[in-house]
């Protein structure tokens, strides 16, 4: 039985019924949680034609994202504590959010990851969001998706 799982979220409507649905199957499994939220890189300027100027400095946009990230992940910590269920939570900047997910299900020792179908950027495949996808290809944990 799984003992350790990473809810990786971003605070869209979908995610935060994984966040409910996965809280509920750690109850019912005995398990803990850690809630894991990727934070966007710093998007680096589009020069040319058309390009628009961002007055956000580089700074500005990480308290943005922190906060951000913050608020996502207390929400989900306090879904769990309602539930009795133990949770932490985890945090960091990559620009490649399918590669943090692993790195941090690796990183904590979790055993199953628990994820969304698809989050903010919608359905980038047919029938999966395009970080799920990837998270499914890639990792070595075993995912389990709800849709």
């Amino acid at each position: 039985m799984f003992k350790h799982l990473l809810v990786p979220t971003d605070g869209s409507q979908l995610s935060e019924s994984t966040v409910a649905r996965a809280v509920s199957f750690a109850r019912e499994a005995g398990a803990r949680i850690t809630f894991f939220y990727a934070q966007p890189d710093f998007p680096l300027p589009i020069y040319g034609e058309g390009a628009l100027i961002d007055p956000t400095t580089p700074e500005q946009f990480a308290r943005s994202a922190a906060e951000e990230a913050t608020r996502i992940l207390d929400r989900a910590k306090a879904t769990a504590d309602a539930a009795g269920v133990s949770a932490d939570t985890d945090t960091l900047v990559n620009e490649v959010p399918y590669q943090a997910i692993i790195e941090a299900a690796d990183r904590h020792g979790c055993d199953l990851i628990f994820m969304a179908s698809h989050g903010r950027r919608g359905i980038a495949g047919l029938l999966l969001g395009s970080e799920t996808q990837k998270v499914l290809t890639h990792s070595t944990t075993p995912v389990l998706v709800y849709r």
